[in-house]
């Protein structure tokens, strides 16, 4: 059964975008009648602003059915239907994305990258990713169906070529809730990793993340670089700017397949079949406590 999270906020796709008004560089403040000073915004305050190299971002964005679609398994049940779905950026992607774009607007990188791995369509993923404010993308072109351990391997040589400091991803995709390419990119890197982010602290060599586990919130110390992957709280999605959906089209995008970057995406898993979840059976009405007690302890057998 593929879960769908109620409270995740998704930014919509460049063919859904709202139009806004484009943002002003500036505020302007009414100072008499008749006329308008201009106020200059101040550009944030960086923490890294110390004499301390500034860093590119790599952000993975996946390509997913939308998680307000309703999933429907193919009658030979190899999988589920994709045919004429609407398909989104994976929501915990949306969230990496947003982060990567805070840092940068913080001051505290030069670059956001946005990177799918897949086929053809994933540019529009990447495309609603450069939309949000990322600065260029790349495909890896596939038409494989790709596993968390080639993605990871993909990811390395990719960040092998372009040096980031930072790399971010969502914790899962919604379409199969694996929940393990960060985890293994970080090993095949070497690099700290911080998952299931709700809070990010960047310093010049070491970095705080609060990660959120199953008694409650784990801030650990992670030396640079390192790999995230982002949870629920971590922030909200902005939407895409008219003015950013129009330079999004012009933005590039670098095109590699998994035989330029060297790496072999052969399945390891095969899947045997795909079913959906069994129906809930109807409940039943007990006139007592002792009939509640009986039926648990007799019935269900929940209770000894």
């Amino acid at each position: 059964m593929l879960e769908r999270h109620p409270r995740v906020t998704r930014a919509p796709t460049l063919t859904s975008l709202p139009v806004r008004r484009p943002a002003c560089s500036t505020r302007q403040a009414r100072g008499f009648p008749g006329r308008v000073r201009q106020v200059q915004a101040l550009a944030p305050k960086s923490s890294l602003d110390q004499g301390f190299n500034r860093m590119k971002i790599l952000v993975a964005v996946k390509r997913v059915i939308d998680y307000n679609v309703k999933i429907r398994v193919k009658s030979d049940n190899t999988g589920v239907e994709t045919a004429n779905v609407k398909m989104s950026m994976n929501p915990f992607d949306e969230i990496a994305v947003e982060e990567a774009l805070r840092i940068k607007e913080a001051g505290n990188a030069d670059e956001v990258i946005a990177i799918s791995l897949g086929e053809a369509k994933c540019q529009e993923t990447i495309r609603t990713a450069l939309a949000m404010g990322a600065d260029r993308g790349i495909h890896v072109e596939t038409d494989e169906s790709l596993e968390p351990l080639a993605l990871a391997k993909l990811m390395k040589a990719v960040v092998e070529r372009e040096d980031p400091k930072l790399v971010i991803l969502g914790k899962q995709a919604i379409d199969n809730d694996n929940g393990q390419t960060a985890q293994m990119l970080s090993a095949l890197l070497g690099w700290s990793q911080g998952t299931f982010a709700s809070n990010i602290e960047l310093g010049a060599d070491e970095s705080k993340v609060t990660r959120e586990v199953d008694g409650g919130l784990e801030t650990v110390t992670l030396k640079m670089p390192m790999v995230v992957s982002t949870d629920l709280r971590l922030n909200e999605p902005r939407y895409a700017s008219l003015p950013n959906i129009m330079k999004a089209k012009k933005k590039p995008i670098d095109r590699y397949t998994p035989e330029d970057l060297g790496v072999s995406v052969e399945a390891r898993l095969s899947v045997l079949k795909v079913e959906e979840p069994a129906g809930r059976e109807a409940g039943v009405m007990v006139e007592s406590v002792e009939d509640l007690v009986d039926k648990l302890k007799n019935d269900a057998k929940v209770i000894g």
